[in-house]
């Protein structure tokens, strides 16, 4: 399968990186904002073709699909780009930055018939799989998930720590995270959902720290906590408590409720979550199937997102 990448960040390379170990899969094309950049990443991976320009890589021949880890705010316009051009996308997490975007993206979804899907790591992760697993065999009930979003970004920066040309969010891009990985692992939709956050960057624009608690119908609570001012270790951490035991998750590791490590080395093919994703989205192409995480599915945690921003920006009014 001859695929491309738009994207020659950090997270556009550890989308390579995972491609790089799965068989059967030809990386043609690297579209990218940087071109000097893009042809360092381009030629570091292999890849024959780079461009500027994504209706370029799509009209790369015999390009089935691409996967897009771009800024946030070209991936609602990208996907519909790919879906119209007749290419499978998978994009990543968010796959808008608007409630309105997103479920346009569904609509073209079913226009067009080809997979399109988020990329929600978090359900790919063995870690969070082993709790999946044992949700789904009714050894377990989510009561309560306590999540922390921790990073030290109070400017642009990406993964790498180098510059970014588009500023993250905490609400659209890491709580998406937490919001469909609770609703995944309920098996219900969120009911009732509050946010507080607090104040804006003067340069940013954004919220650096926020709060958010979601209630699903049988009473299971999300406890999330996000902040870009964090020093010390980042990244998301999960804590699973249970009606039979406690979990706690950290990436690709998990532990027990009294930090015992839980051998999760078994539940799939590959310990990596973005590899595992990838894996989802080439094998639902070759078997004509919707993917977990399709965009539909995605749908819901976008829907409680837009819930939360309008209920941020209600109680900004009403203390103004």
């Amino acid at each position: 399968m001859k695929v491309g990448v738009a994207g020659q960040g950090a997270f556009g390379q550890k989308h390579l990186e995972g491609i790089a170990k799965i068989p059967g899969i030809e990386v043609i094309t690297l579209t990218g904002g940087n071109q000097a950049a893009t042809e360092e990443v381009a030629k570091k991976f292999k890849i024959p073709h780079w461009t500027g320009d994504l209706a370029e890589s799509l009209k790369q021949p015999g390009l089935e699909a691409m996967i897009l880890a771009t800024p946030t705010q070209m991936h609602a316009k990208q996907g519909e780009q790919c879906m119209r051009a007749g290419k499978h996308v998978q994009i990543e997490i968010p796959i808008a930055d608007t409630l309105a975007d997103s479920e346009r993206l569904v609509k073209v979804q079913k226009e067009t018939g080809v997979v399109c899907m988020g990329g929600h790591t978090r359900r790919f992760n063995p870690s969070h799989q082993h709790v999946h697993k044992k949700i789904k065999a009714g050894e377990l009930k989510v009561q309560q998930m306590n999540v922390q979003t921790y990073f030290f970004r109070r400017t642009n920066m990406n993964a790498a720590g180098k510059p970014r040309s588009w500023t993250d969010h905490l609400l659209w891009h890491h709580a998406c995270h937490t919001v469909d990985l609770f609703q995944y692992q309920t098996s219900e939709l969120v009911s009732e959902c509050y946010a507080v956050q607090g104040p804006i960057h003067p340069e940013l624009k954004i919220a650096m720290d926020m709060g958010i608690v979601m209630k699903t119908p049988s009473g299971a609570i999300c406890t999330l906590s996000l902040s870009f001012n964090n020093k010390g270790p980042l990244g998301t951490f999960f804590r699973y408590i249970c009606d039979n035991g406690t979990y706690i998750a950290r990436y690709d590791d998990l532990l027990d409720g009294e930090e015992n490590k839980i051998d999760v080395s078994k539940v799939d093919v590959s310990m990596n979550g973005i590899e595992l994703q990838d894996r989802e989205f080439f094998a639902a192409i070759r078997e004509k199937r919707e993917p977990n995480a399709s965009v539909a599915q995605c749908l819901t945690a976008m829907d409680v997102l837009d819930r939360i921003e309008r209920f941020l920006n209600s109680a900004a009014k009403a203390s103004a």
